[in-house]
């Protein structure tokens, strides 16, 4: 969802506003906030930041399988280090 000209508000308008800005974000919106001009915060529906944050430990999960795919790959290709010899490595950096 891309921010339109009426989503972006001045912290110190939103203060006045924020039972109205919240009603809008449960609607749809996003509001992102600026201070001195320029982007601060962001208001968003609390089941969007919930769902970005599922997103994220996903992905992270995601990270984490693509390294551990590399490793066995590399394991079984023959292509490993020793313990002695990384830490060698790890020493000499």
């Amino acid at each position: 969802m891309s921010i339109r000209a009426q989503d972006v508000v001045p912290i110190s308008e939103a203060r006045a506003r924020l039972t109205e800005l919240s009603d809008e974000v449960v609607g749809g919106a996003e509001k992102l906030l600026t201070k001195n001009g320029a982007a601060y915060v962001a208001l968003i529906d609390a089941r969007k930041l919930d769902y970005y944050h599922a997103l994220e430990a996903e992905h992270a999960s995601l990270v984490l399988l693509a390294e551990a795919d590399v490793a066995l790959r590399e394991l079984a290709a023959g292509e490993r280090v020793s313990s002695d010899a990384l830490m060698q490595a790890l020493a000499d950096r």
